[in-house]
């Protein structure tokens, strides 16, 4: 290889490398603008009202006078949407997941595979549509209820929007997992559904719960359906058929008509701040669970 060769190759990898770096750096740049803005525009609300009133207050009445600022049933609110859409959907998903890579014949994979990625790319309007208009009425007559305009439906349709993503990550992360493991444990005599359990899943883990993480995303700071189906009741509820308000639904309800610059408007834009902190404290807790799950994999392989 002569010298000009090499300084050839050696400029075209300082290239990549500059290339590469400009693009995380512009993301990570564009990310901390977009923080810095949303507290700016957060924190002057805690000049009216104190932290503690503003997380732990009961009465969000931001028109009235004197305006009232505690999104503590808004904060209820999406806690139990998250949890509820959460119970249902990481249990079908793994389940889909492990009946497609290890039960399903070729077929039937290659039938309901397309079928379940053609599910993540729906619009969250045509989710939220979907619940209002068909669920909300069959859950209304079904249970006699007031409304079928609450908690459980927004759950319901978050979950039908992460389903698709935890089962075909969670999919691919049961196949990764070498077959060598899997024969062994059927040449010893382990059945079917116990290679499944003890060996697969455990093997697995790191991938599912990275398959979760990104699946909950979606449905934490989703604002469309549960703007549509949830209710629009800011009040803490006591039942999982009650009406409830997320903080993502006060957000795009309330912001056209907050005053620019106003209490309302700062309000908003702390609910903003809390969604974040949520957010994020979500995304450590579950990145710890899959580097630790990650760990347990590495020492049964």
């Amino acid at each position: 290889m002569s010298h000009s060769t090499a300084i050839g190759r050696r400029t075209r990898e300082q290239i990549i490398r500059a290339f590469f770096f400009v693009t995380a750096f512009t993301s990570i740049l564009v990310l901390s603008m977009i923080l810095l803005f949303l507290f700016v525009e957060g924190i002057p609300i805690f000049k009216t009202v104190s932290v503690g009133r503003f997380l732990f207050g009961h009465d969000w009445y931001p028109t009235s006078s004197p305006p009232d600022f505690g999104i503590f049933p808004l904060l209820v609110a999406s806690i139990a949407v998250t949890l509820l859409s959460a119970v249902i959907s990481i249990p079908l998903g793994v389940m889909t997941a492990v009946y497609l890579a290890e039960i399903a014949t070729a077929r039937v994979r290659e039938l309901f595979k397309p079928v379940v990625e053609l599910l993540a790319a729906l619009p969250s309007v045509v989710i939220g549509f979907f619940g209002m208009v068909v669920v909300a009425p069959f859950l209304q007559d079904m249970l006699d209820i007031a409304t079928g305009l609450n908690l459980f439906n927004a759950a319901l349709m978050l979950a039908f929007m992460s389903v698709p993503t935890i089962c075909s990550i969670s999919e691919d992360a049961i196949h990764s997992v070498p077959g060598e493991l899997k024969e062994a444990s059927l040449a010893l005599g382990a059945t079917r559904w116990e290679t499944i359990m003890r060996v697969i899943l455990p093997a697995s883990l790191s991938g599912i719960s990275t398959a979760v993480i990104l699946g909950m995303s979606r449905a934490i700071g989703e604002t469309m359906v549960v703007l549509m189906v949830a209710g629009g009741a800011a009040l803490i509820p006591n039942s999982i058929f009650k009406p409830v308000r997320p903080m993502p639904a006060s957000i795009a309800a309330e912001m056209a008509e907050a005053p620019f610059r106003g209490e309302h408007y700062y309000a908003l834009f702390a609910i903003g701040m809390v969604l974040f902190l949520f957010t994020l404290c979500f995304n450590i807790v579950a990145d710890y669970v899959a580097h630790k799950h990650k760990q347990v994999g590495a020492a049964t392989l």
